[in-house]
């Protein structure tokens, strides 16, 4: 169906409000017993992300909806700016607290949040403008293109290591190649940009002990199930016990303290033990729709900045459910990842909410 100006696309957000419907309603059986237990309240986590996740989200997806997104190609040079800022944060010392191993956040009072979420947006705006600058000559030739790119985006993942998250780090990558070969970069450029870059993470995994024992874990997991590998075999016991119909909504048994992460990264391995292969299935079914209707409104995209900037975003979101699914099923090594609109997480969801906005923002100038 044709859209003039003004019309946004409604299959998009029929499918996004899906998502986050789902994303709620699995959040609040996965995470009762572990509210219970720590806070008294098996609705806390529930409570909490719809308080500081969903309700803020929906403001910055409002926001993002009405404010033209012109207005970000005019900043794309600030955002850089702000994406180096933001991942030094979690550096200085009574600002950035660790959690996990990873020195990730920013804490301020009551007030946290995950810098590299943000990161994924900011550094969105600055490469789309970038790339729209750049006549196809120069994003084809390797001095005015792909080494200015790869410069830029080689500090991001730097300060990203340094932390460590080499999971948000891998999407970022993962989001800026796509979209600079969406911008039309030589494959054979980004194909050398994609055996250094596994390359530079084997040397990663050789260099520190416990990359190396998360990648040995990954590859046997039989090795140590009590330890390093406790995860993951909770987790492929817990999807391979749903079966095909599941356990039934609530009644999962891996949620009681025996599944590490079960609000969070692993929520995903509930979905399978509480709803089966079936309805796995159909989840995964209604991802890769949402992704196809996102994809489709960066086709019909009314210029090179708007373009690039769904591309980027959709392309973020499809690889985030990738290597958090992969890892729950055994197919990647666990990273921490969030599963994108379903996992605990405040920072997460008011960040991809607000990008949602922007999608959706740039459907209503889709070309008829």
């Amino acid at each position: 169906m044709e859209r003039g100006e003004g019309a946004v696309d409604r299959g998009f957000l029929l499918l996004l409000g899906g998502m986050v419907l789902f994303g709620l309603v699995m959040l609040t059986s996965a995470s009762f017993p572990l509210g219970l237990s720590k806070f008294g309240n098996g609705y806390y986590y529930l409570i909490h992300q719809v308080i500081f996740g969903l309700l803020p989200g929906l403001v910055g997806f409002a926001i993002a909806f009405k404010l033209p997104y012109t207005v970000y190609r005019r900043y794309a040079g600030v955002m850089l700016i702000v994406s180096i800022a933001l991942l030094l944060l979690v550096f200085i010392p009574g600002i950035g607290k660790e959690f996990g191993g990873s020195r990730s956040w920013i804490v301020l009072g009551s007030f946290s949040m995950q810098p590299s979420e943000l990161v994924k947006l900011t550094f969105m705006f600055y490469l789309a403008g970038w790339l729209e600058k750049r006549s196809q000559h120069e994003l084809k030739d390797f001095s005015k293109g792909v080494l200015p790119f790869l410069c830029v985006l080689g500090v991001i993942a730097f300060f990203l290591i340094e932390q460590p998250d080499t999971g948000s780090m891998s999407i970022i990558v993962a989001m800026a190649l796509a979209t600079y070969f969406s911008a039309g970069a030589p494959l054979k450029y980004l194909a050398g940009v994609g055996v250094a870059g596994a390359a530079g993470l084997a040397l990663l995994i050789k260099l520190t002990p416990y990359r190396a024992a998360r990648f040995v874990t990954f590859l046997h997991p039989e090795l140590d199930p009590q330890g390093v590998g406790y995860h993951i075999n909770q987790a492929l016991l817990a999807i391979g016990s749903g079966g095909l119909l599941g356990r039934g909504y609530g009644h999962s048994l891996q949620k009681f303290q025996y599944l590490p992460e079960v609000a969070g990264d692993s929520i995903f391995a509930v979905i399978g033990e509480e709803l089966g292969l079936i309805f796995t299935w159909a989840f995964l079914a209604l991802n890769l729709a949402f992704l196809w209707r996102g994809f489709r409104i960066a086709e019909r995209a009314p210029d090179g900045f708007s373009r690039y900037l769904v591309v980027g975003i959709m392309t973020w979101l499809g690889v985030q459910a990738i290597v958090n699914i992969g890892a729950m099923v055994g197919l990647l090594p666990i990273t921490g990842v969030p599963l994108p609109l379903v996992s605990y997480g405040g920072t997460a969801l008011v960040v991809t909410l607000t990008a949602m906005g922007i999608v959706a923002n740039v459907s209503r100038y889709s070309k008829k």
